[in-house]
């Protein structure tokens, strides 16, 4: 919940860079929300839109999270040397999400680049004498 916290927290901030676990916490904890909610909808009938059955609490959701799903995306993007506009590669009908899940699925690159420092870098070079304390406030698994 903390990953999820760290993007709402990060409402419209387009620079910088967000690690994988970041943008996929924040995306699974996004889809479980969703289905809750639309279930809820379902329960107390507020659903509209004929066969599409879409529900005011999970519109109202999601426009409450437009933003920082964008703004988290760009970050995903800035991680793996690629600019923010990549993400409007979802445009693209058909194809556009799975080139889209394909960059976000790939490793962010090491050390800075020009988007900002690296979110892994105490994981990945290491602290002091090799001891790689835990980030605090962060799960250790």
């Amino acid at each position: 919940m903390q990953w999820y916290m760290d993007v709402i927290k990060k409402y419209a901030v387009f620079s910088g860079r967000a690690r994988r676990k970041e943008f996929w916490m924040f995306v699974l904890i996004n889809a479980i929300i969703g289905i809750i909610l639309s279930i809820i909808d379902n329960i107390i009938g507020t659903t509209y839109g004929g066969s599409a059955n879409q529900g005011v609490l999970n519109s109202i959701y999601s426009l409450a999270v437009l933003i920082p799903s964008i703004a988290v995306g760009v970050r995903r993007m800035h991680d793996t040397n690629r600019s923010g506009w990549w993400v409007l590669i979802n445009l693209i009908p058909c194809v556009g999400w799975i080139i889209y899940i394909v960059f976000a699925a790939q490793e962010g690159v090491a050390g800075d680049n020009q988007y900002g420092p690296d979110p892994k870098a105490a994981e990945r070079f290491g602290g002091p004498g090799g001891y790689n304390p835990p980030e605090p406030g962060y799960p250790t698994v």
